[in-house]
């Protein structure tokens, strides 16, 4: 179930990397229109070595720290190649190939810096002030984090609960679906424990501190998040897994086809040219190109069906996954309660209600003036049943009991079975047990004092849910597991319905945490799927993460590597199918690129390859790979 956290966003042009990046774009597009349009060639050449400069500094710097770390990363290797074209006259290539790493590089730190503003933010649930109840009983507002272990707090009507507690006195209902991603409110009575950023209901609470604020279950949250991220393998592109051994070749290769020819008596300008002739072929820019095309193609067209994926090493990544894991609330349901069924008590008869709708008519119109949200899905039930709601008279709410009220002359109540059943009310117990038994929330309706129905309320499946369910399993190697904050019984039955045997429930956020460690720890490569801020953790720590867009939480958006925008599951298989065909065709363009590097370097080596002829072939093997790659942009590809 997805709550809101309070939203602070990094504004993107705040961060250097970002500014860069867009002077190189703006730069590199000048350039490129004063090339086409005839201009001068020392303009377009100076717009293009400025857009090198804003561009390739900072990935520059970075390639010589990494070297005076004795390693040799492709962000150098993809400078000097672009210095390379433009020593060749290939100016425009380089400055391309500088904006392609530029804005990757500054798309990479907003992700990041949004991703801590959305931590940060999950910080802000819990209310900054509390209302304390002094030893003499007098009431003090003071700061949340100046609560200690053992002090009493006054939570009003529509408060946030601001610490970890114990009621001690009153009644209520608590919205906690950031804790426990229940879609449901829960009764809170004497002796029931409430968290921190809950959101109270319609009754006033007395409760007693149990944890300080930097203890409580929401900033343990917050540091799980944190603790994932940092943890977390860092995740590359297939090709960048190789790229340490093929740029030390290259490089040693380049130098040994400059220096041999030498030391055997060659001379400088041939020698020099063979090279640099060598160097352009068996750049990986190709490569890279080979490698990036699909995988973007990829991400475009899973966009237009509603997927955001964030990057390309996301949509690589999802090609790999071997388990789903999904939550419950929010993501294979709606997250909304809706009225189930309706079942007449032998009453009703005694009372003059004959039928079902009779039954819902008069629920529905003592439950109208009240704000609870089982009260708002019996309303609902009502409207698209088509039912007029006769006026009421003497409404009272009682938090954690139901309502009252007068409805046609007769005294109406709606509430909990606690509050409304006798033990001598043996029918409508039964009615009750068998309810819960499936996993739904009873609701008891009496007219004057007697038990007249039993109104069973669900949070509704997503239709699309089992046929979403049953296509990850043919795809998977290992069957989907549910992950929820929801009671057994309820898990069991929603498991039932869309065709999940592996369920685990009750589980807080760091047991989510704990139960995709252990899938991983089983060999697994496991991608879940949630919508609140209970799941973020679990999506965090994930080989992947996928969330579900439409209520989805603030923080959740930001950590999960990839969104369900319009909240339509059956994308999920359809991306992650996607993705496996992204990567065959990475595969297919791998194998073309090193082909053509390998017998242009081999002409190079054993014969002389003219330098246009080797240009030629090398942005001709890039023009092949790049096309081959766009196919996945067809809507046949989806």
């Amino acid at each position: 179930m997805a709550t809101r956290v309070p939203v602070r966003r990094t504004r993107p042009f705040a961060l250097p990397e970002v500014r860069w990046a867009a002077a190189a774009l703006v730069l590199f597009l000048a350039g490129l229109s004063a090339q086409l349009l005839g201009g001068p060639a020392w303009l377009w050449w100076a717009l293009y070595l400025a857009c090198y400069a804003t561009g390739g500094w900072e990935p520059g710097m970075a390639g010589l720290r990494a070297l005076r770390e004795k390693t040799l990363d492709v962000d150098l290797l993809m400078v000097v190649a672009a210095i390379g074209a433009a020593a060749i006259g290939q100016v425009m290539d380089g400055g391309l190939l500088i904006v392609i790493f530029a804005t990757s590089g500054a798309l990479e730190a907003l992700a990041t810096a949004r991703t801590e503003d959305s931590v940060r933010g999950l910080l802000d649930l819990a209310p900054d002030t509390a209302t304390r109840l002094a030893p003499d009983g007098d009431e003090e507002i003071v700061k949340v984090t100046d609560l200690e272990v053992g002090d009493l707090v006054v939570v009003r009507p529509g408060e946030r609960i601001a610490a970890d507690a114990v009621v001690l006195a009153g009644a209520s209902e608590a919205d906690q679906a950031t804790v426990t991603g229940e879609p449901l409110p829960v009764d809170k009575a004497v002796g029931d424990e409430v968290f921190a950023g809950t959101l109270n209901g319609t009754g006033s609470l007395r409760v007693r501190v149990d944890r300080r604020a930097e203890d409580s279950v929401v900033a343990r949250i917050a540091g799980l998040v944190e603790q994932a991220i940092r943890t977390k393998a860092k995740t590359q592109l297939f090709i960048e897994k190789v790229e340490q051994r093929y740029s030390i070749g290259m490089v040693a290769a380049t130098v040994a086809v400059f220096v041999i020819p030498l030391l055997m008596g060659d001379e400088l300008p041939d020698a020099l040219l063979r090279a640099m002739t060598f160097m352009i072929v068996a750049s990986p820019c190709a490569v890279v190109l080979a490698t990036m095309p699909p995988l973007l193609a990829a991400i475009a067209n899973a966009g237009r069906h509603g997927v955001l994926v964030k990057s390309a090493v996301v949509m690589e990544r999802l090609g790999a996954t071997t388990q789903v894991a999904f939550d419950k609330t929010g993501t294979l349901t709606r997250g909304t309660p809706a009225l189930a069924e309706i079942g007449l008590l032998p009453g009703a008869r005694r009372a003059a209600i004959s039928t079902e709708d009779e039954l819902l008519r008069l629920a529905a119109a003592a439950e109208h003036p009240s704000e609870h949200p089982l009260g708002a899905a019996i309303v609902r039930a009502a409207h698209r049943r088509g039912q007029d709601l006769p006026a009421v008279d003497e409404f009272i709410a009682r938090p954690g009991r139901g309502v009252s009220a007068t409805v046609e002359d007769r005294f109406i109540e709606v509430g909990s079975p606690s509050a409304l059943l006798a033990p001598a009310d043996l029918a409508a117990a039964t009615a009750v047990e068998a309810a819960q038994g499936r996993g739904q929330t009873a609701v008891v309706v009496r007219c004057e004092r007697q038990p007249v129905g039993v109104l069973a309320i669900t949070d509704e499946v997503r239709p699309e849910a089992a046929p979403a369910v049953a296509s990850v399993a043919r795809l998977t190697s290992a069957p989907p597991v549910l992950l929820t904050g929801d009671n057994q019984a309820t898990a069991d039955r929603l498991a039932d319905q869309v065709g999940i045997t592996d369920v685990r429930a009750g589980l807080l956020p760091d047991d989510k945490l704990g139960a995709v460690r252990d899938l991983q720890a089983a060999g697994e490569r496991v991608t879940v799927v949630g919508d609140g801020i209970n799941d973020a953790p679990a999506l965090a720590a994930a080989h992947t993460g996928i969330a579900m867009g439409g209520a989805g939480a603030d923080l959740t958006l930001r950590i999960a590597d990839a969104v369900v925008v319009r909240d339509d599951l059956t994308t999920i298989p359809a991306v992650i199918a996607l993705s496996r065909r992204a990567r065959r065709v990475v595969v297919a363009n791998l194998v073309i690129a090193f082909t053509f590097i390998a017998v242009l370097a081999t002409w190079d080596l054993l014969g002389t390859l003219p330098l246009p002829l080797g240009v030629a072939g090398h942005e001709g093997s890039t023009v092949l790979v790049g096309l081959n790659g766009l196919r996945l942009l067809r809507r046949s590809a989806w």
